[in-house]
């Protein structure tokens, strides 16, 4: 069907005409259908006709082949097919991008309780961002177009923190309902204004979708009791949680809460039925309620999860009671399943955190490590905030596990709160900063399985170049440090462009080139006893003459520290191995470094790194 002007193309008759025109006006009504009930015809049929009808930008989008029926079936179709918000964003996001070539989205949702809007972007490869927007930030177009509950044009979009976007115009609808605001829809092109009214018609349709699903909850969450274990349900959880923490504060007592993960529901649930899952979650919630205390509180935290909070608790004596719970807990035995096993986590007001949701996290975390000690002994090994240090390998896995399902709604991240914590952290010693510094370092490692180990690789052969360059001891150290951390700019790199096994697109590379100014301003600045590393993960990747970035600095104006790590830098790429290569040798590797001399590298470093290269260890 074409929707170009009927004077280009006039019809046999005007009988004709007129079935023809009552075919065409069917189809757009049922394109503008209302996208939460089909059976509710949508209040823009008079947009969508000024859309389809002469539009001043019609021959342009003929020019660029965007089909506005094909746009808007598939809009409509995500609508219908889609019950999660985060869902139909994507969705919708991923029509825009391939039907009207914008360059990138965002989706913000307010959130009452921190009084933030909380930001989810996606760019043209398929890269999401995350930030959050305060909405005493009355100057930021997001908050004035919530504010105003009026469509915002912004010139760019700095405000939303990805700068190789920033040359992209942005259109800003609100998500309004009936008596408030929800937050705002958000669409990055060029040709914004040609299509405001498309653009505001998709705004329209996800407030609606927002405001059912905040329906939804209300009638979920009308209930403060779970309908399956009778306990006190999520909501109900929380509200007792916010009141005794409220309570602990005014007595200057202590609030311990434990978290009790069944063990093997999913298993039980694909092997034996639903039904049998649903009857091991009713016999733990029932044996909990009657062995706890009067004075504690059990809830049901999530679908296999229990809560029990235990107010005027030490976390030793919580740890004793936890302990209790789970061997009374084993001794019940299920018929077909056999004893039930559980794994729990326990996390303590104020002394791990005077903030809920914080503290949550906290023994959330204590429960999967719980969960891993658990398995491996096959007793249940009951584990507090307070056993572990943070920064342990199998601490940050088990935090990540937590933040990636708790967390995986619009604004958080694992990232985020990993640098929040970094930046929290107390170092009480050289030794203290060093295993702090090592463990950030192998989890940006880790988020690309082909360079394991390359920040500790980097960290070495930078001191070793150092110490044959006969610089003090001190600024060794500091190079050792600074080039451990090289790459954590990477913390803020989409995985699917860091993993990316062939070559990077243009618009990928542009955002791989961001890492270093990620680093020195977002991991390092904020820390003022790691301000003086900042050159090395600034600078790493410029070239002696010039052509590197992101500042395109050359010569001496790159810092030494930079040079060295440079050369360390790309030394361990050459003799490691590759999706696309085996590493290579370090005669070759050297022999490369040669070529590069003058050019990439400073001449006289690669000189004196050559004749050390022999004695550096390549094995992991």
């Amino acid at each position: 069907m074409s929707f170009e002007k009927s004077e280009e193309k006039k019809p046999a008759s005007n009988k004709r005409s007129n079935k023809e025109e009552s075919r065409n006006e069917v189809k757009i009504n049922s394109v503008f259908s209302n996208p939460i009930n089909p059976k509710v015809q949508s209040h823009v049929r008079t947009s969508a006709n000024r859309l389809y009808g002469g539009y001043s930008s019609q021959n342009y989008a003929k020019q660029l082949n965007i089909n506005y029926q094909e746009i808007l079936k598939y809009i409509n179709e995500a609508f219908l097919s889609k019950n999660e918000l985060g869902q139909l964003f994507y969705s919708i996001h991923n029509i825009l991008s391939t039907r009207m070539q914008i360059n990138c989205s965002a989706l913000g949702l307010i959130n009452k309780q921190s009084k933030c809007v909380n930001i989810k972007l996606i760019d043209k490869v398929g890269s999401t961002y995350s930030s959050k927007i305060m909405l005493t930030d009355t100057e930021n177009p997001i908050v004035k177009c919530i504010q105003s509950k009026k469509m915002q044009r912004a010139q760019d979009i700095s405000f939303l923190s990805a700068s190789y976007l920033n040359n992209s115009a942005m259109l800003l609808f609100p998500l309004i309902t009936a008596d408030e605001c929800l937050g705002v829809f958000a669409v990055g092109d060029t040709r914004a204004d040609m299509y405001t009214e498309l653009y505001q018609f998709i705004g329209n349709s996800v407030g609606l979708f927002a405001q059912n699903i905040n329906l939804l909850e209300m009638v979920e969450k009308n209930s403060d009791t779970d309908t399956l274990t009778g306990l006190a349900n999520h909501k109900h959880l929380q509200e007792e949680l916010s009141k005794q923490i409220h309570l602990a504060e005014q007595a200057n007592s202590q609030l311990s809460i434990c978290i009790f993960d069944i063990s093997n529901i999913s298993q039980t649930n694909r092997e034996l039925g639903h039904a049998k899952g649903d009857e091991i979650i009713k016999t733990v919630a029932h044996k909990i309620k009657q062995s706890i205390r009067n004075t504690d509180f059990a809830g049901r935290y999530g679908g296999d999860e229990i809560a029990v909070l235990m107010p005027n608790t030490p976390l030793e004596e919580a740890k004793y009671i936890a302990e209790y719970l789970s061997y009374t807990l084993s001794c019940v035995i299920v018929d077909a399943v056999g004893p039930i096993k559980v794994s729990a986590g326990i996390a303590a007001y104020p002394l791990a955190s005077k903030n809920q949701e914080k503290l949550l996290v906290l023994a959330e975390q204590a429960m999967y490590i719980s969960k891993s000690k658990s398995y491996e002994s096959g007793n249940c090994i009951v584990v507090t905030s307070e056993d572990y240090n943070f920064w342990d390998d199998e601490a940050l896995k088990c935090f990540a596990e937590v933040l990636t399902k708790k967390h995986a709604e619009i604004g958080v991240d694992f990232e985020e709160e990993l640098i929040s914590k970094f930046h929290n952290e107390k170092i009480i010693s050289n030794k203290h900063l060093l295993d702090v510094v090592t463990s950030l370092a192998s989890t940006i490692d880790a988020k690309d399985p082909y360079t394991k180990g390359h920040s500790t690789f980097v960290s070495r052969y930078s001191e070793a170049l150092a110490r044959a360059l006969r610089l003090p001891e001190a600024e060794v150290e500091r190079i050792k440090l600074g080039a451990l951390l090289h790459d954590i700019g990477k913390i803020g790199i989409p995985e699917n462009v860091l993993k990316k096994p062939s070559m990077l697109t243009d618009d990928e590379w542009e955002i791989m080139k961001q890492h270093p100014v990620i680093g020195a301003e977002k991991v390092l600045a904020p820390n003022e006893s790691l301000r003086d590393l900042i050159p090395m993960v600034k600078f790493h990747h410029e070239h002696y003459d010039g052509t590197g970035y992101p500042f395109g600095l050359k010569g001496d104006e790159i810092p030494l520290s930079a040079r060295i790590v440079s050369i360390a830098d790309a030394y361990h790429a050459l003799v490691s191995d590759r999706p696309y290569r085996k590493g290579l040798g370090v005669e070759k590797a050297c022999e490369i470094l040669k070529l590069g001399a003058g050019v990439q590298w400073d001449k006289e470093l690669v000189r004196q790194f050559i004749v050390i290269a022999p004695s550096l260890s390549t094995e992991v």
